[in-house]
């Protein structure tokens, strides 16, 4: 008995191995047996993934750097974006997803996302938080760099770098420099790993895959090194400086 519940816990590990996915009908087993269950849990904590399951999939996710389901970042800029992308369009490209769904979840203080989100709305929220960036000095950026191993100030630079003037440019691709075509790019990936839909007038929806994925752990500190964290607890900082800002003004009337 133990041997057939193995052998069916390891099916179901290598079709989710193969595609990162497998419909949860397919696999009443996965559901109905405890034991087989434990033993797809084995299997994927041995290879450093998590489980995440939405109405429809179970999914298969990496959850560490040493995890063989890690694509690398030379693979991911061949698969993703352009030839002469570099490491730091990834991280780009990870922190305006990460401003993206802070637009969703209310600064990730609500549970239930909102209905959609436009590209113009996603530009303007990116650009609010490297605003938000440079109003802090670059020790404090320098001091939280190390803790999540994410280069605060060299983003804000690649992201300044990008050339806005063209945003207007009827034709926005990938090949444009400008930060409307990097978000584009941006919303190519998420459209390919199914975590948004594209429902007209440049506005998107986030997918059930997507819900839980960013519910159950993208949004966990362990995993995120504690970036959302991070960024609004400067937007924190900054109400706080305000208030003081307009109370010493009042008290100088």
């Amino acid at each position: 008995m133990i041997e057939d519940n193995v052998m069916l816990a390891f099916d179901i590990y290598a079709r989710l191995a193969a595609s990162g996915q497998v419909r949860k009908a397919e696999i009443s087993a996965y559901w109905e047996n405890e034991e087989v269950r434990h033993f797809v849990e084995r299997f994927v904590g041995q290879v450093q993934c998590v489980l995440i399951s939405d109405a429809d999939y179970l999914y298969l996710l990496p959850a560490s750097l040493e995890s063989p389901f890690h694509i690398s970042n030379e693979a991911f800029k061949k698969r993703y974006m352009t030839s002469k992308a570099v490491n730091m369009d990834i991280y780009l490209l990870y922190l305006s997803i990460i401003v993206l769904f802070g637009c969703f979840y209310d600064s990730y203080q609500t549970q239930e996302p909102a209905d959609f989100v436009s590209m113009s709305t996603w530009l303007e929220a990116m650009n609010g938080r490297i605003e938000s960036l440079h109003r802090h000095d670059e020790e404090t950026l320098k001091a939280a760099e190390g803790a999540m191993n994410f280069n605060w100030l060299t983003l804000m630079r690649k992201w300044d770098d990008l050339d806005s003037i063209k945003e207007t440019a009827r034709k926005q691709d990938a090949r444009t420099n400008s930060r409307l075509s990097f978000l584009n790019m941006a919303r190519s990936f998420l459209l390919q790993q199914h975590l948004v839909r594209e429902i007209g007038n440049d506005e998107l929806v986030l997918t059930e895959k997507a819900r839980a994925i960013f519910a159950n752990y993208f949004m966990e500190a362990s995993y995120n090194n504690g970036i959302l964290d991070f960024m609004y607890e400067l937007d924190h900082k900054d109400v706080q400086d305000g208030e003081k800002g307009a109370d010493d003004h009042a008290i100088h009337q």
